[in-house]
């Protein structure tokens, strides 16, 4: 099989084809091992961060942003973001903070991006 892709590792963008089959792969255009890296991972094992929205229980801020604090495969993104979805924050959280905690055991959490004191009004923000 053949297939063309570009690097998003650094700045060069190499743009790489990759030649495989059930026992070689091989490599073209990488300017860089990072880029056959890159190309490597992404034939057998292709990783994605996820970012994304939780509800909370605040009428003023009913969604917050977040993402995962590592990679999911690929093929568990649905998966994943069906978690996610469930998620309902009903608490004052800061940036950083884990709102979903190992989801489905992969070893990667699902944390807040923002800080929600500063974006909630009244008792808890500015404004």
């Amino acid at each position: 099989m053949k297939r063309d892709m570009v690097c998003i590792i650094c700045p060069n963008s190499c743009e790489m084809t990759v030649i495989y089959d059930d026992s070689t792969l091989e490599v073209e255009g990488n300017k860089c091992s990072r880029g056959k890296d890159f190309a490597i991972k992404e034939i057998r094992n292709p990783m994605r961060s996820i970012c994304s929205t939780v509800k909370t229980v605040f009428e003023e801020l009913p969604r917050i942003s977040v993402k995962t604090d590592g990679e999911v495969p690929l093929n568990m993104i649905f998966e994943v973001m069906d978690e996610i979805n469930k998620v309902v924050v009903d608490r004052i959280l800061s940036t950083g903070d884990i709102v979903l905690e190992n989801v489905l055991g992969l070893n990667v959490n699902v944390v807040l991006t923002a800080d929600m004191k500063y974006l909630i009004k009244g008792e808890f923000g500015v404004g």
